[in-house]
């Protein structure tokens, strides 16, 4: 009986693994193009959570089979930002970018809210990370929140809300895109 219900725990675990390792949408760039503020991050090292430069804000920009990744931080107190670009691979809403890290689109509804997986090869180690961003810099307890949470729930990852203003400030210079712009009128 004991080992049953082990095989049913570990099944369930492996489960809910799979499904945060996989990507849930097709993919449509020109959608999830557009600013995205970072709200909530889960990891199981808590040295990426403890980490002096933070993200804060994304803006997502499609050229053929590219991703160019705006990404503004707040450094002690400081807004700073880097772009990155990255290459689309075989698998849908899977991106490489230089120095060994990988971005995967796991969840969006485009409109509201995006939770990506970042991987990265750092000091011979693999860190992956599950964020979750909105499109909104005010309302951050919307249902792709709770899609995150339960996609960390049962991994045993730590969570940290951001805050600041580095994202503002992102908002406020990046143009928005206008299938972005045409959702928001309707």
């Amino acid at each position: 009986m004991e080992a049953r219900l082990l095989s049913i725990v570990c099944g369930l675990f492996l489960l809910i693994l799979l499904q945060a390792e996989s990507t849930a949408v097709e993919l449509v760039p020109e959608k999830i193009a557009g600013f995205w503020k970072e709200v909530a991050v889960a990891s199981d090292q808590n040295l990426v959570l403890k980490a002096q430069r933070r993200v804060e804000g994304l803006f997502l920009t499609f050229h053929g089979r590219n991703l160019t990744v705006k990404a503004v931080y707040n450094s002690s107190g400081s807004c700073t930002t880097e772009t990155s670009v990255g290459s689309k691979r075989d698998t849908v809403g899977e991106f490489a970018f230089p120095g060994h890290r990988e971005i995967y689109v796991l969840d969006t509804d485009y409109e509201r809210y995006t939770i990506l997986k970042l991987s990265l090869l750092w000091q011979g180690r693999n860190f992956h990370v599950l964020k979750y961003f909105t499109r909104s810099l005010e309302n951050e307890d919307e249902p792709g929140f709770w899609r995150f949470r339960e996609m960390t729930a049962g991994q045993g990852l730590y969570m940290l809300a951001r805050h600041g203003r580095c994202a503002e400030l992102l908002k406020e210079v990046s143009p928005l895109p206008l299938v972005y712009i045409a959702a928001q009128l309707s």
